[in-house]
Protein backbone atom coordinates (compact mmCIF):
# COMPACT_ATOMS: atom_id res chain seq x y z
CA UNK A 1 0.00 0.00 0.00
CA UNK A 2 1.35 3.44 -0.91
CA UNK A 3 1.77 5.93 1.91
CA UNK A 4 -1.74 6.93 2.88
CA UNK A 5 -3.22 8.30 6.06
CA UNK A 6 -5.50 5.62 7.54
CA UNK A 7 -8.56 6.40 9.62
CA UNK A 8 -11.14 4.18 11.28
CA UNK A 9 -14.66 5.13 10.21
CA UNK A 10 -17.84 3.71 11.77
CA UNK A 11 -20.80 3.39 9.40
CA UNK A 12 -24.12 2.95 11.22
CA UNK A 13 -26.74 1.74 8.80
CA UNK A 14 -30.09 0.06 9.17
CA UNK A 15 -29.06 -3.10 7.34
CA UNK A 16 -25.31 -3.11 7.90
CA UNK A 17 -23.02 -1.42 10.37
CA UNK A 18 -19.33 -1.66 11.06
CA UNK A 19 -15.97 0.05 11.20
CA UNK A 20 -13.99 0.34 7.97
CA UNK A 21 -10.56 1.75 7.29
CA UNK A 22 -10.57 4.87 5.17
CA UNK A 23 -7.38 5.82 3.34
CA UNK A 24 -6.66 9.45 2.56
CA UNK A 25 -5.09 9.83 -0.85
CA UNK A 26 -1.49 11.08 -0.93
CA UNK A 27 -1.08 14.37 -2.73
CA UNK A 28 -3.80 14.85 -5.32
CA UNK A 29 -4.83 11.19 -5.37
CA UNK A 30 -8.43 10.55 -4.34
CA UNK A 31 -9.41 9.03 -1.01
CA UNK A 32 -10.82 5.52 -0.81
CA UNK A 33 -12.10 2.93 1.57
CA UNK A 34 -9.36 0.39 2.19
CA UNK A 35 -9.75 -2.91 0.36
CA UNK A 36 -7.33 -5.80 0.71
CA UNK A 37 -6.56 -8.65 -1.64
CA UNK A 38 -6.61 -12.09 -0.08
CA UNK A 39 -6.71 -15.38 -1.92
CA UNK A 40 -7.08 -13.64 -5.27
CA UNK A 41 -10.18 -11.73 -4.11
CA UNK A 42 -10.61 -8.15 -3.04
CA UNK A 43 -12.57 -7.48 0.12
CA UNK A 44 -13.29 -4.60 2.41
CA UNK A 45 -12.39 -5.45 6.00
CA UNK A 46 -15.28 -4.52 8.31
CA UNK A 47 -14.79 -4.53 12.07
CA UNK A 48 -17.09 -4.38 15.08
CA UNK A 49 -14.84 -1.99 17.03
CA UNK A 50 -12.21 0.63 16.38
CA UNK A 51 -9.81 -1.45 18.48
CA UNK A 52 -10.18 -4.36 16.04
CA UNK A 53 -9.49 -2.01 13.11
CA UNK A 54 -6.34 -0.67 14.82
CA UNK A 55 -5.13 -4.22 15.55
CA UNK A 56 -5.71 -5.24 11.91
CA UNK A 57 -3.69 -2.24 10.72
CA UNK A 58 -0.92 -2.86 13.26
CA UNK A 59 -0.52 -6.48 12.13
CA UNK A 60 0.27 -5.11 8.66
CA UNK A 61 2.68 -2.49 9.96
CA UNK A 62 0.25 0.38 9.44
CA UNK A 63 -0.81 2.93 12.00
CA UNK A 64 -3.93 5.05 12.15
CA UNK A 65 -3.56 8.81 11.77
CA UNK A 66 -6.11 9.45 14.55
CA UNK A 67 -7.13 7.56 17.67
CA UNK A 68 -10.80 8.50 17.44
CA UNK A 69 -13.24 6.72 15.15
CA UNK A 70 -15.29 8.96 12.85
CA UNK A 71 -18.96 8.10 12.45
CA UNK A 72 -21.37 8.23 9.54
CA UNK A 73 -24.99 8.00 10.69
CA UNK A 74 -26.14 6.27 7.52
CA UNK A 75 -29.45 5.31 9.12
CA UNK A 76 -30.47 9.01 8.96
CA UNK A 77 -29.84 8.99 5.22
CA UNK A 78 -31.72 5.70 4.82
CA UNK A 79 -34.74 7.13 6.68
CA UNK A 80 -34.73 10.16 4.39
CA UNK A 81 -34.45 7.94 1.30
CA UNK A 82 -37.47 5.96 2.50
CA UNK A 83 -39.65 9.10 2.48
CA UNK A 84 -37.86 12.05 0.84
CA UNK A 85 -41.07 13.98 0.25
CA UNK A 86 -42.08 14.22 3.90
CA UNK A 87 -38.68 14.18 5.59
CA UNK A 88 -36.21 17.02 5.74
CA UNK A 89 -32.81 16.38 4.13
CA UNK A 90 -30.26 15.53 6.88
CA UNK A 91 -27.68 17.65 5.09
CA UNK A 92 -24.61 16.77 7.16
CA UNK A 93 -25.27 13.03 7.02
CA UNK A 94 -26.10 13.21 3.30
CA UNK A 95 -22.84 15.04 2.53
CA UNK A 96 -20.82 12.49 4.54
CA UNK A 97 -22.65 9.60 2.87
CA UNK A 98 -22.12 11.04 -0.62
CA UNK A 99 -18.36 11.35 0.00
CA UNK A 100 -18.22 7.91 1.65
CA UNK A 101 -20.02 6.21 -1.24
CA UNK A 102 -17.63 7.71 -3.79
CA UNK A 103 -14.63 6.57 -1.69
CA UNK A 104 -16.22 3.15 -1.19
CA UNK A 105 -16.83 2.68 -4.92
CA UNK A 106 -13.27 3.80 -5.70
CA UNK A 107 -11.77 1.42 -3.13
CA UNK A 108 -13.77 -1.53 -4.43
CA UNK A 109 -13.14 -0.64 -8.07
CA UNK A 110 -16.93 -0.44 -8.47
CA UNK A 111 -17.36 3.15 -9.67
CA UNK A 112 -19.80 1.89 -12.31
CA UNK A 113 -22.25 0.99 -9.52
CA UNK A 114 -22.80 4.68 -8.81
CA UNK A 115 -24.57 6.86 -11.36
CA UNK A 116 -22.40 8.76 -13.77
CA UNK A 117 -22.07 12.28 -12.38
CA UNK A 118 -23.91 14.85 -14.46
CA UNK A 119 -24.49 18.58 -14.07
CA UNK A 120 -27.46 17.88 -11.78
CA UNK A 121 -25.20 15.89 -9.44
CA UNK A 122 -22.66 18.72 -9.42
CA UNK A 123 -25.34 21.29 -8.64
CA UNK A 124 -26.85 19.14 -5.89
CA UNK A 125 -23.42 18.54 -4.33
CA UNK A 126 -22.47 22.24 -4.46
CA UNK A 127 -25.74 23.23 -2.78
CA UNK A 128 -25.31 20.45 -0.24
CA UNK A 129 -21.86 21.77 0.68
CA UNK A 130 -23.29 25.27 1.02
CA UNK A 131 -26.16 24.07 3.23
CA UNK A 132 -28.74 24.98 0.56
CA UNK A 133 -30.55 21.66 0.03
CA UNK A 134 -33.87 23.48 0.19
CA UNK A 135 -32.86 25.17 -3.07
CA UNK A 136 -32.30 21.92 -5.00
CA UNK A 137 -34.02 21.85 -8.37
CA UNK A 138 -36.18 18.77 -9.09
CA UNK A 139 -33.32 17.39 -11.26
CA UNK A 140 -30.76 17.97 -8.51
CA UNK A 141 -33.01 16.29 -5.95
CA UNK A 142 -33.48 13.26 -8.23
CA UNK A 143 -29.73 13.11 -8.86
CA UNK A 144 -28.98 13.16 -5.11
CA UNK A 145 -31.60 10.49 -4.40
CA UNK A 146 -30.27 8.32 -7.24
CA UNK A 147 -26.66 8.52 -6.08
CA UNK A 148 -27.46 7.93 -2.41
CA UNK A 149 -29.77 4.98 -3.11
CA UNK A 150 -27.05 3.39 -5.28
CA UNK A 151 -24.50 4.04 -2.54
CA UNK A 152 -26.66 2.36 0.11
CA UNK A 153 -27.00 -0.68 -2.16
CA UNK A 154 -23.22 -0.73 -2.73
CA UNK A 155 -22.54 -0.54 1.02
CA UNK A 156 -25.01 -3.35 1.69
CA UNK A 157 -23.46 -5.65 -0.91
CA UNK A 158 -19.75 -4.85 -0.58
CA UNK A 159 -17.62 -7.98 0.00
Amino acid sequence: MRARRLYAYRVRGAGRSGVVLWAGGPGDEPDRVLVVGEGGRRRMPVFVTGRQARAFAARRGWSLAATEVGTLELVRVERWLADPVRRRVPAGAVLEAWNFFEDLARGLGEERRLPRQRAAHDGAYDKLCAGECDDWTPDERRAALELLAAGVRLWGSAP
